[in-house]
């Protein structure tokens, strides 16, 4: 390669951060002189490359064109990209597979003999078991994610758990994927409350509504909000006990979707609960395996009783029982 072609193939890198270069920064960065800068910005202009000159700030930024120029990757970027690639091959949003099959395909051509030898081990060695998850469109996922970033109105069908259909007219916040399943997080214009759909079940209407002012999330941002929301508001059964540990060190032990924690200090922690039934309470609370405290309500207090009874009843009754730990295999 050509001393030219490598600067230049250098200096279209460094304008792909998407960052605003001066003449002066990029030919530090190129060890050439300003006048050899502003040849080579040229040089990729003649290429079709929209390399934009910022009046004030004599600095040099890379614009969008008319086709998607080629990108340079560096090793790690690469890596991440090809795993990303495997991984929504069989994710949850449809319609994209043969896409990101095509696009894996290509770069794995174009990478450098180390970097292939790398993935190839890693895709021997990494096993996926895929779950079954409802899917999305990607059509339906760009245009809620469109009127998010512009603050527009979103009208769409629904049907919630039951069956039952309804026609929503939301303002909408932000997506959310929370494990197997994606949600809208959004301000329910009708119900004058904060809500949120899953967007397997919801069919939007076009075109989007008015502009709106966005609001304050509760709980300060989306994830929060809808982890409150789906581990505690939606159930017959809230409680909020005190946990004998510090956020970090339980962190850990609550699943997504179980509870939402809040820090005391460095010795105790709140944790919100939801659950069908103080039972079901009773046995997430036990198997968190950490000292708590519980106050309320009173049927979960005498579920929690009743287990340790059966516990108690359960000792009195195999007083040689004996714990075995099996050895972990090799």
């Amino acid at each position: 390669m050509s001393e030219t072609s490598a600067r230049l193939l250098r200096l279209l890198s460094l304008l792909q951060t998407h960052r605003v270069w001066s003449g002066a920064e990029l030919a530090t960065e190129l060890d050439v002189t300003a006048r050899t800068v502003r040849r080579d910005v040229e040089r990729l202009r003649g290429l079709g490359y929209p390399v934009h000159a910022l009046q004030g700030s004599a600095g040099y930024r890379l614009g969008a064109g008319a086709s998607m120029p080629p990108l340079l990757l560096d090793d790690e970027e690469a890596v991440a990209v090809v795993v990303g690639l495997r991984t929504t091959s069989g994710g949850t949003v449809t319609g994209i597979e043969d896409a990101s099959l095509r696009a894996l395909a290509k770069l794995e051509q174009v990478l450098p003999s180390r970097l292939r030898h790398r993935l190839t081990t890693l895709q021997q060695a990494m096993v996926r078991v895929a779950a079954e998850a409802p899917r999305v469109a990607p059509e339906i996922l760009l245009t809620i994610a469109e009127a998010c970033r512009r603050h527009e109105r979103l009208r769409f069908d629904y049907t919630d758990h039951a069956g039952a259909t309804s026609r929503r007219d939301v303002e909408p916040d932000s997506l959310v994927n929370v494990s197997r399943h994606w949600y809208l997080v959004g301000w329910d214009v009708d119900r004058a409350d904060w809500r949120s759909f899953r967007i397997d079940r919801l069919a939007p209407r076009v075109p989007t509504g008015p502009r709106f002012t966005p609001r304050p999330l509760p709980d300060g941002d989306a994830a929060t909000y809808l982890s409150r929301r789906l581990s505690v508001a939606s159930w017959p059964w809230r409680t909020v006990i005190t946990l004998h540990g510090s956020v970090t060190e339980v962190a850990d032990r609550v699943w997504p979707g179980m509870g939402v924690l809040e820090a005391v200090d460095d010795v105790s922690c709140l944790l919100h609960l939801g659950a069908d039934s103080p039972a079901a309470l009773a046995w997430m609370i036990t198997a968190l395996d950490i000292g708590f405290t519980v106050t309320d309500p009173p049927e979960l207090v005498t579920a929690l009783r009743t287990v340790s009874e059966r516990c108690r009843y359960a000792i009195v009754d195999a007083p040689d029982a004996v714990l075995h730990r099996v050895p972990p295999s090799r």
